[in-house]
């Protein structure tokens, strides 16, 4: 009589009977099996978060507000030098640095962490029997727990210069014209910022396990991504604002190559969606189609990448 043995993941049912044959990891059913259980077990990664952030500012006086403070000095000098070179008004300008660090910071760090997910986690992975999905979502969690602290700065600026943001300014002076950027204040759709970030947390979902994934893998892959995303901070409008190209002479002969690059850059819509309705800006339905379109390729990248190499990530930890 031979002794035969399998390995089963975390996700594989039980397989009875007296020759049973192991079902096939490789399923797209599995992989949503995996994502399902993984968020209904919000206990275990929201707790494996918020505990990220507690021993992160172990010791700390005042603890995760640290991280309030420094985004808030960082936006300020940023604000004041940028200002100055470009000639805006802080008024304008610093709301408009501020908040776009803030969403940069979470798409950011979504990313640069989500490639550690399961690296990070290669001690829990061969402990206990959890999806994997699990591990993605405690980074997307933290990442959202620092923005919600960061947020504070926002409404912070957004009081402070209230006046200034609820009235138009620019070159248009309030009329929204094509492919210009437009200010008409704050309004209803303001709330607009609800959806749009959970729209970025979804995107950080798949983005997360995706490249946690490749990143397990290939572990020279985050070198590289992360020397792509300092050049991409400089390429999207965060510090300086894509309306200063719109003018006359030179700035307009920039503006017509400039522009239509800007509007290819898939981060620009994502900071875009988020940041205009926190100060004051009407957000271009092109933007809300190109986050669309990116979130549904994503997935359907990530559900891929879930049924062929679910299994495996156990072993390439």
């Amino acid at each position: 009589m031979h002794a035969t043995s399998t390995v089963q993941t975390a996700s594989d049912p039980v397989v009875k009977g007296p020759n049973p044959t192991p079902p096939d990891s490789r399923s797209f059913s599995r992989a949503f099996a995996d994502i399902r259980d993984g968020f209904t077990q919000r206990e275990l990664w929201s707790h494996l978060g918020w505990q990220d952030i507690k021993q992160r500012y172990r010791r700390s006086v005042i603890g995760p507000f640290w991280i309030t403070i420094s985004q808030g000095v960082i936006s300020l000098g940023l604000g004041l030098l940028y200002s100055q070179l470009f000639g805006l008004h802080i008024t304008t300008f610093l709301p408009y640095i501020s908040t776009g660090f803030i969403v940069w910071g979470f798409i950011s760090g979504c990313l640069s962490e989500g490639m550690e997910s399961f690296i990070a986690n290669e001690g829990l992975i061969k402990q206990i029997r959890a999806p994997l999905t699990v591990y993605a979502l405690r980074t997307v969690w933290r990442q959202t727990l620092m923005f919600a602290h960061n947020l504070i700065v926002v409404v912070i600026i957004d009081a402070i210069f209230f006046t200034s943001l609820n009235h138009s300014y620019g070159l248009n002076s309030g009329v929204c014209e094509p492919d210009v950027i437009c200010h008409p204040g704050f309004g209803w759709y303001s709330l607009s910022a609800i959806p749009a970030f959970v729209l970025l947390a979804f995107n950080a979902w798949w983005v997360t396990l995706l490249l946690g994934i490749i990143s397990t893998r290939y572990r020279d892959i985050p070198q590289v991504i992360n020397s792509l995303i300092q050049l991409l901070f400089y390429m999207t409008p965060i510090v300086w604002p894509i309306d200063q190209l719109y003018g006359h002479g030179a700035r307009a002969e920039m503006a017509s190559w400039v522009v239509p690059i800007v509007h290819l850059n898939p981060f620009y819509h994502f900071v875009q969606i988020l940041r205009a309705p926190l100060i004051g800006q009407a957000v271009n339905p092109w933007s809300w189609v190109v986050v669309g379109g990116i979130t549904i390729v994503g997935w359907l990248l990530a559900l891929v990448a879930m049924r062929n190499y679910r299994a495996r990530v156990s072993y390439w930890v």
